[in-house]
């Protein structure tokens, strides 16, 4: 591309901190979402990088995100951590959980963190990355806006609802993956539309709930589920836990009360 400009890690960072905090991002706030977005941009995930950064700022914009909140955390049982984000961006929120769920962690074998009240449209990885990092097994999951119907159907019921998993290894980097229980990543679809690139066969139906490979109408119609009714059986499972048992609501629930201005509406993410 001819217009294409090569930035390091830090000015990735730099960028990202500048712009949140011109449009009246916290420095806590703006500081963890450009950590977010310069790890993805390491690991070469283009989807949830500086892609990202506008979707952060319309979310500002749109006046439905606090910017400058401050999460608070409790502890709701021995092993059990709650941070309320109050509203604002995710990243913050799980930085602030992350000592006090190690630190259970440690103490009993096994411990949850429940994140609630937060804007969650960054990567999972370096959630569970962080805490392998520190020796311990992690599993995270989030719901999101209703985009992907379930197998058979043709109607936005779940979130492409993702699910990421973190297992230490001594004297080597943890092993760690994140995926969608849809067949795609929202970002994907997008970044196919920007870039004028057709579907996979099998990632999307349109309105009608006919098969399609066109990014506009996948985008109005409804993503599919990886696997058929399997996937859809995880993107259950995560409305249950980031949902249900944390005290959130179900995606379902999360698009009926989003304003449609500036990425996904509120919801949880739950850390085991």
């Amino acid at each position: 591309m001819a217009d294409a400009v090569t930035l390091s890690l830090a000015e990735v960072h730099a960028l990202a901190l500048r712009v949140l905090q011109a449009h009246g991002v916290s420095v806590l706030q703006a500081e963890a979402i450009a950590t977010l977005i310069t790890a993805a941009e390491r690991d070469e995930c283009t989807s949830h990088g500086l892609f990202r950064l506008p979707g952060y700022v319309r979310s500002v914009r749109s006046g439905k995100v606090t910017p400058d909140a401050l999460p608070v955390v409790r502890e709701l049982a021995p092993a059990v951590i709650q941070v309320d984000g109050k509203n604002g961006f995710a990243p913050l929120a799980l930085q602030m959980g992350q000592a006090p769920l190690i630190s259970k962690a440690r103490q009993y074998g096994i411990a949850v963190l429940a994140v609630t009240q937060i804007y969650h449209f960054a990567a999972l990885w370096p959630e569970v990355e962080a805490l392998a990092e520190q020796g311990l097994v992690a599993l995270a999951c989030t719901q999101a806006m209703s985009y992907v119907a379930p197998a058979g159907g043709q109607t936005p019921l779940y979130g492409t609802n993702p699910l990421a998993f973190g297992w230490p290894r001594e004297g080597r980097p943890p092993l760690v993956f994140d995926q969608a229980s849809s067949a795609s990543a929202r970002g994907e679809i997008q970044l196919h539309l920007r870039d004028g690139h057709p579907l996979p066969a099998g990632w999307a139906i349109d309105t009608a709930g006919r098969p399609t490979t066109d990014p506009a109408a996948a985008l109005a119609g409804a993503q599919l589920p990886f696997g058929g009714y399997k996937g859809a059986a995880l993107a259950l499972m995560i409305e249950l836990l980031a949902g249900a048992l944390i005290g959130e609501v179900f995606s379902f629930e999360a698009s009926a009360r989003d304003n449609h201005d500036g990425g996904p509406p509120i919801g949880g993410e739950c850390i085991i």
